[in-house]
């Protein structure tokens, strides 16, 4: 499609990026209030970390509808119908006043959060193409990635002001409206009606399978999805780093988050400028050797270091997230590039498998790990080598694809 869809690739990409911020917004702007939640809920902060796994759960397998609803029905009425769900979500979490229900609303939450992201991806392979794409992906992963630094900085900061817990989900409210507002003025349906495809269970079920079970799509989604398994490792496991081993109270998770988060708005950088000037085989190579020496780093300063402190305790998981948004934007548009005619279902599936794995890492990597900064640099560690392992296996079957091809 042409220019003529989208006016503004700026206007587009601050849309989008918002679209996908307001899933990291609903994990991340609780983080400083556990201990409140704990304390005003009457559980035990294992408990309250349930709010987190939950989400993620939901948030994991209503990914698997969001794609092919837009598929059906259109890009915007989907994303619209997200957030008016989303918005009604987080008035519920607001309101609750035992950990039961606002568990229920939170589930709510994650089945609707993933839309933005999910659909998003879509909008962007249906209006550009080749470097266009990844310049686009990569602005949008830019921004994003702003989300999980400041949200819960914002999170602390609401707490810092003497309001309670409820605020934050009433600013989760008023973010979700001004998105409802934007999205409704500015975003084109980029997916003509010609082009839909009609909801059919039994095929539903045939196409996930055979995309599911795609072994391509398997290594490349399970090379960026175990990879960023090991940033998200360090994200659910932000109360105990901040609170427990930095010693640091409700407004200090700007320090393990504006790292990890300003690597991963770096490395989103760089992908932009280096489409077109880079083969795509070089920069995900450059994104798992940046995250090999962080892990590196990391496991060699919590091994030698004689207490975990500030900054050097940090500063190796810029590197890991600059690598890994190196490596997304690649992975992420060859999956879409594999079924231009089901892009939707593509990217829910891709998402299905990052969110199970990110709802493992927080749900029981996380409280496996989080009490011992060293295990938490081998578990880092071993995520990254983990994911490098699936791509390397499908770099190599694309080489001997084009060897025999050669040879043909």
């Amino acid at each position: 499609m042409t220019a003529a869809v989208a006016p503004s690739t700026r206007r587009m990409a601050l849309l989008l990026a918002g679209l996908a911020m307001f899933g990291p917004f609903s994990i991340d702007t609780i983080f400083p209030a556990f201990p409140q939640l704990a304390q005003r809920l009457a559980v035990d902060e294992v408990a309250v970390q349930q709010t987190i796994s939950v989400y993620l759960l939901f948030y994991g397998l209503m990914s698997l509808a969001h794609g092919p609803l837009s598929d059906a029905w259109g890009r915007k009425r989907v994303i619209l119908g997200g957030l008016v769900i989303f918005v009604g979500a987080s008035v519920g979490c607001a309101l609750s006043t035992d950990l039961t229900t606002l568990l229920a609303f939170r589930a709510l939450q994650g089945l609707s959060a993933g839309v933005g992201m999910i659909v998003g991806r879509a909008v962007i392979r249906d209006l550009y193409h080749g470097h266009d794409a990844q310049r686009l992906m990569s602005q949008v992963s830019m921004l994003f990635g702003i989300a999980p630094a400041i949200a819960p900085i914002i999170g602390g900061w609401i707490l810092l002001s003497g309001a309670g817990w409820p605020l934050i989900f009433w600013f989760l409210v008023v973010f979700a409206l001004v998105l409802l507002a934007a999205t409704a003025r500015f975003l084109p349906e980029t997916h003509p009606v010609q082009a839909r495809i009609a909801l059919s269970p039994r095929t539903l079920l045939r196409d996930y399978v055979r995309i599911g079970f795609n072994p391509r799509f398997l290594r490349l989604a399970l090379a960026g999805s175990i990879g960023f398994g090991g940033i998200f490792l360090y994200i659910s496991s932000a109360p105990a780093i901040v609170m427990q081993h930095l010693h640091l109270g409700e407004g200090g998770f700007a320090w393990l988050f504006i790292p990890t988060i300003g690597g991963m708005t770096t490395g989103s950088f760089l992908s932009g400028r280096m489409a077109g000037h880079s083969t795509p085989t070089r920069q995900v190579a450059l994104g798992f050797t940046l995250c090999a020496v962080s892990a590196v780093l990391n496991i060699g300063y919590v091994t030698l270091a004689p207490q975990f402190a500030l900054p050097w305790a940090v500063m190796p998981i810029f590197l890991g997230g600059m690598g890994m948004a190196l490596i997304f934007p690649i992975l992420a548009l060859a999956v879409l590039d594999m079924y231009p005619l089901q892009r939707g279902l593509a990217s829910s599936l891709q998402a299905f498998v990052q969110l199970m794995i990110s709802t493992v890492v927080a749900g029981v990597v996380s409280p496996l790990l989080h009490n011992n900064p060293l295990h938490l640099a081998l578990g880092q560690a071993g995520f990254f080598a983990a994911g490098f392992v699936f791509w390397y296996w499908e770099h190599q079957r694309e080489r001997a694809s084009e060897a025999a091809g050669t040879a043909h």
